[in-house]
């Protein structure tokens, strides 16, 4: 019956409706696969479950949601618009992590609004402030694109708990999904369970992971790149161990790891993302500065947002440090991680 259901689902007609949404939004481009598929056309053509693309992230976000909304119904219930409604506003966005530099815009945008519409009801701000955050989140809203240079190398980095393992267990079953061929190098070699845990994806995946019990980060990587380009292999995906961004020698023992793989091959890593926890709030900031001064980072994994109050840290990083946001964890399942939109992100914030 599975069988029958499964059949019946690839010949839905849908998926083709849901693809130009992902898509059409704007001209950044998706991840494009070497044949030749975009990464969120897999996204969209996931097979029907519990929740849909944008109820789950409704769904993911429900602590922001709850907060951040009792907050402003309260506030647009005010009587009239002046200074205190302004400041009021100011401080729910502060306590959602919007950030310092990012709610100063935010407010000045929606004084700019009220101003020229000329509006005098409080309950009419919320689509104008709706507007200016999803117009500073489209600014990072740039999904991961595999460029023809194989293998394309996705270095990953961040400290402990913020989720990079279960992240990469989870991004390779979506390049797997788009056709590619994935190879993992376990670089985190100061913490077994960190390859045990990767070797579990490796099993679900039914994808090789190159590890060693004792051995050098960089030797790891260096070996899973270079069979990688021996196999034909599209992808590789090199984790490696989480360090506190404060320890300079860590810091610098992590930028040993990507010269090597550039001296394995020398358009790597043509990708290095950052994994950031949702829960660690302006902290984010700080960890993303240090790491992007030290190997540049050219996207961001934002993880645990469904365990958080604090999603508004998207709109501080676009403020501040506008890197892409690559994907977003929303739950703890396989499918929870899901490529960034601006759009789907605010509506799941404040509806």
């Amino acid at each position: 019956m599975f069988e029958f259901l499964k059949k019946l689902i690839k010949k839905t007609p849908a998926k083709s409706n849901k693809i130009k949404k992902l898509t059409s939004k704007k001209s950044t481009p998706m991840l494009l696969a070497s044949k030749p598929k975009a990464i969120a056309s897999v996204v969209a053509e996931k097979k029907p479950g519990l929740f849909s693309f944008g109820e789950k992230i409704k769904v993911g976000l429900t602590k922001t949601r709850e907060k951040l909304g009792a907050q402003l119904i309260e506030l647009f219930h005010a009587k009239k618009i002046d200074e205190s409604f302004y400041e009021d506003l100011e401080m729910i966005l502060l306590s959602s992590d919007v950030g310092i530099a990012a709610t100063n815009m935010l407010i000045d945008n929606v004084k700019f609004s009220v101003k020229q519409n000329k509006v005098t009801d409080p309950s009419k701000l919320k689509s104008f402030l709706k507007l200016h955050l999803t117009e500073l989140l489209a600014t990072i809203e740039q999904p991961l694109s595999i460029n023809q240079t194989y293998p394309f190398v996705i270095m990953v980095v961040g400290v402990n708990g913020t989720g990079k393992t279960t992240s990469i267990g989870k991004l390779t079953k979506l390049l797997i999904e788009d056709k590619h061929k994935i190879l993992i190098a376990a670089g985190d070699t100061f913490r077994a369970a960190a390859s045990e845990q990767l070797a579990v994806w490796g099993e679900r995946n039914d994808v090789q992971v190159i590890s060693q019990s004792n051995g050098d980060p960089s030797a790891v990587i260096f070996d899973a790149v270079t069979s990688a380009k021996a196999k034909n292999i599209d992808v590789v995906i090199a984790d490696t161990a989480g360090r506190l961004p404060t320890q300079k020698h860590l810091i610098d023992e992590i930028t040993k790891i990507k010269r090597v793989i550039n001296k394995c091959h020398n358009h790597a890593p043509q990708e290095i993302l950052l994994v950031i926890d949702a829960n660690t709030g302006q902290n984010a900031i700080n960890q993303l500065k240090i790491f992007d001064a030290a190997l540049g980072i050219t996207g961001i994994i934002i993880t645990k947002l469904d365990g958080t109050a604090k999603g508004g840290v998207l709109a501080a990083i676009a403020k501040e440090l506008p890197v892409p946001i690559r994907f977003i964890g929303v739950g703890e399942g396989i499918d929870d991680l899901r490529i960034f939109n601006a759009a789907d992100y605010v509506e799941a914030m404040f509806e």
